[in-house]
């Protein structure tokens, strides 16, 4: 990658494009110890990046739950009250300006609903904090107790209307349970009620056990195989159960890309014509549209870390459903911007769109 004051970045049909300015990705501290702030111009305007999935975790909550920052999984810099200055800066580093926050839902096992409801308070309580003392570079998803489907109705409407939390962060099951299952309804209704997005993130405690004892080896297969399986077989079950008919006007981003599932919107659409004894109601069973039209009202996270991956991905579900997303803290993605810039078949307005306009959107950003 070049670095400079200003460099071109390959786009599709434009002679003037995307540029950098200030890029300090490999270059030492500026003025004052302080790195450059890498920002993206298209142009002569500035353009801005939202980061649809990035992570944090508050200690109180972790504390009344038994858990502890430290380790790989639930690392340090997870804090948003100790390690933000560590956020800024390397937001600042890939030339992400905006993180939505969000919260890897941990607590679904818990039976005692006045404990649940406690940990959501700190959580969204803490989320709005932080988002409040940098409102120009954070906005956060709620948390809720989805093993009580009522209260976490309840909770998202709070989060939303008395903390100004911009949509709800929710596991691919819950607690082994599909996210599609009835119970489950009094939920989506509210999320399609209040018309903000949710974010579907893996839960490693969804993968059958037999799936998760081949994960074992090398090849760290849990996370490279098992999170998108997670959220493929998630969204599956929302799209045949019929939970994206009963509830049309649902806002949902899948992490991870959708997982397997826009690989093989092909073998969806024709798993019911082959098979009608397994698709009750039908060709595709009781549902409204074949399988992959579904997949082009979800959105998703442009995690797939090759340009090529991206340009797939867009030409299954269409380029207006992607955004960016990095997975911080955690090293996947620190080159997410690059991997929209360099992808083939996009045009200017669509990059644009995929590095922010879309996310900002989607989750009320305006200034």
């Amino acid at each position: 990658m070049t670095h400079g004051k200003e460099v071109t970045a390959p786009t599709a049909g434009s002679g003037d494009g995307l540029v950098f300015v200030a890029c300090g990705l490999e270059a030492g501290p500026a003025a004052h110890g302080k790195p450059k702030r890498r920002e993206v111009v298209y142009n002569g305007t500035r353009v801005r990046t939202v980061d649809i999935h990035a992570h944090c975790a508050v200690p109180g909550a972790l504390a009344l739950m038994g858990h502890e920052l430290a380790g790989p999984g639930l690392r340090a810099d997870l804090d948003m009250a100790t390690e933000v200055d560590l956020r800024i800066r390397t937001m600042d580093e890939q030339g992400i300006d905006i993180e939505a926050l969000s919260i890897n839902p941990n607590w679904y096992r818990i039976d005692d609903r006045d404990l649940a409801k406690q940990i959501i308070d700190i959580q969204n309580s803490a989320l709005a904090e932080a988002c409040a003392k940098n409102s120009d570079r954070f906005v956060a998803f709620a948390s809720v107790a989805l093993q009580f489907p009522d209260l976490a109705a309840a909770q998202l409407e709070e989060g939303v209307k008395k903390y100004g939390l911009r949509g709800v962060a929710i596991g691919g099951n819950v607690a082994g349970e599909e996210i599609s299952e009835p119970r489950f309804n009094p939920f989506w209704a509210k999320v399609e009620e209040l018309g903000v997005l949710a974010f579907i993130h893996p839960q490693g405690d969804g993968a059958p056990a037999q799936l998760g004892a081949r994960f074992k080896g090398n090849g760290y297969l849990s996370n490279v195989i098992g999170n998108p399986l997670e959220t493929t077989i998630a969204l599956s079950h929302l799209i045949f159960e019929g939970t994206l008919d009963r509830y049309p006007g649902l806002k949902i981003c899948a992490a991870h890309a959708g997982g397997f599932l826009p690989s093989y919107a092909g073998r969806f659409d024709h798993g019911g014509s082959v098979r009608p004894d397994l698709s009750p109601g039908g060709t595709h069973g009781a549902i409204k549209k074949t399988p992959s039209a579904y997949l082009k009202q979800l959105y998703y996270d442009t995690m797939v870390f090759r340009p090529e991956g991206v340009r797939h991905l867009a030409a299954e579900v269409g380029a207006s459903q992607l955004m960016v997303g990095t997975d911080y803290p955690y090293p996947w993605t620190t080159t997410a911007i690059d991997l929209i810039l360099e992808t083939p078949d996009l045009n200017d307005a669509e990059k644009i769109a995929i590095l922010g306009g879309t996310a900002a959107g989607l989750l009320g950003i305006t200034t």
